[in-house]
């Protein structure tokens, strides 16, 4: 895909942009939810088929652009490379947000005064979350990457499995298509499959109203007040760790974070009408490429920052295991929480990979600790969903902010285009060029 910033900043009109309708249908939906709950719970479909029609294309467009920009490079030391450095980057950034989490719930202590009995509570409802096959663990998790079959990993859809065979696939490649031919032809697939992508985000808003009005209508506006305290420590935390840890660390990049965060403005839309993150992936993917960073950069560090780099997801699991002890009236010493740092940073890699991903990994831990009630994972039920919203756009304002910053280690970072791209100015002679300017 080339890549190309006219000098001009041609904008369509406002209210024909996807960032309007995307909010027009979230807007919708709160309405629809809080006014007719039942008309709002009926909506999930809506919801549940765009998440699905996005999934569907995941798989195809992350091989599709790993290998292509794997086979354009020709360096396998490159490869190991970017590698090592993006899970560097992944460790410690997550490691910080995990202990940000804990200190603040320590501080704020959201669930004191609440006083529960876990042995009242019932724990049928996270019957799913606490089975003892939910999450895999150590060599389970590293065997999993691992497909059956080579057909496997995209009807499971499962991305590290699909980035495991891009890698291999892009090595073959850069030692037997001398001539390109195949290399061209992965990426004319690529190109018609960001094209079905432009055809499925036409769908965005309905998605969006079918997501919210579910939400609202299921659990209602009611579950915001009763735990308000707990989303506050999970917003506020969330807000800050974005404009000061993300901000500077944009800042080593000389990049201006709200700058970013309004560059990704469509992405972040979705996914606050869906809750899920990954409803975003391919157009991340197209506007990283579009901000500066290299097509083998992004081919890399976006597809596994979805299961190793969750800031948000590792934010809300701190928080969350504090609160349960805080509202159990369970005591914790200084030692048994830097356990529980400890255990989460182990747990949190990968949190992403299953549905419900979130309350496994902390069910995982809880179980693993043997101190804090499991059970208690019941508390956060009501209001996981708007949690999910939060967690989900750190996550990906995350990768953003990663994929930059890998790509400012390797040298392939532009800063004149990304200042451009900054600035508004469209993207031309791209057939991905519809991804973003819907």
């Amino acid at each position: 895909m080339s890549v190309s910033l006219s000098s001009t900043a041609a904008h369509k009109p406002f209210y024909k942009t996807l960032y309007l309708r995307v909010l027009v249908g979230i807007i919708a939906g709160v309405i629809a939810g809080a006014l007719f709950p039942n008309f709002g719970i009926a909506m999930k479909p809506f919801g549940d088929g765009f998440i699905k029609l996005i999934r569907m294309m995941i798989a195809p467009i992350i091989f599709l652009s790993v290998v292509v920009g794997i086979a354009g490079i020709g360096d396998i030391r490159k490869l190991g490379r970017v590698g090592v450095k993006a899970l560097l980057y992944f460790e410690v950034v997550t490691t910080l947000a995990l202990a940000i989490g804990l200190g603040v719930a320590t501080l704020f202590q959201p669930g004191r005064g609440m006083n529960i009995d876990a042995k009242t509570l019932d724990t049928k409802s996270i019957a799913q979350y606490t089975s003892a096959n939910a999450a895999p663990h150590g060599v389970d998790f590293v065997l999993n990457i691992i497909p059956d079959t080579f057909t496997s990993a995209f009807t499971k859809g499962e991305i590290l499995q699909v980035l495991l065979l891009a890698i291999l696939a892009g090595l073959a490649l850069v030692a037997l298509d001398k001539d390109k031919t195949l290399t061209n032809l992965a990426d004319r697939l690529a190109h018609v499959s960001f094209k079905i992508i432009a055809y499925i985000m036409e769908f965005a808003p309905i998605g969006a109203f079918g997501a919210m009005a579910f939400t609202i209508g299921k659990y209602g506006l009611h579950t915001l007040v009763s735990l308000g305290k707990l989303l506050a420590c999970v917003y506020l935390t969330s807000i800050l760790f974005v404009v000061i840890v993300l901000g500077l660390i944009c800042v080593s990049a000389s990049i201006n974070i709200f700058k970013l965060i309004r560059y990704l403005r469509e992405e972040l839309l979705i996914v606050l009408g869906t809750s899920s993150s990954e409803t975003a992936l391919p157009r991340m993917i197209v506007k990283m490429e579009r901000l500066g960073c290299s097509k083998s950069v992004v081919g890399l560090v976006i597809p596994s920052g979805y299961s190793f780099n969750l800031d948000g997801t590792s934010i809300y699991l701190t928080i969350a295991a504090l609160f349960i002890a805080q509202a159990t009236n369970t005591h914790l010493t200084f030692g048994q929480q830097i356990f529980i740092l400890f255990v989460l940073m182990l747990n949190s890699k990968g949190a992403a990979a299953v549905t419900g991903g979130g309350f496994i990994t902390l069910a995982a831990t809880l179980s693993a600790l043997g101190t804090i009630p499991v059970a208690g994972i019941t508390l956060l039920l009501g209001i996981d969903r708007f949690m999910s919203q939060m967690r989900s756009l750190v996550n990906l304002i995350g990768n953003g902010v990663a994929t930059i910053i890998v790509a400012k280690w390797e040298g392939e970072f532009n800063t004149d285009q990304c200042n451009r791209a900054l600035a508004g100015e469209v993207w031309h002679d791209n057939e991905a060029e519809e991804v973003v300017n819907a």
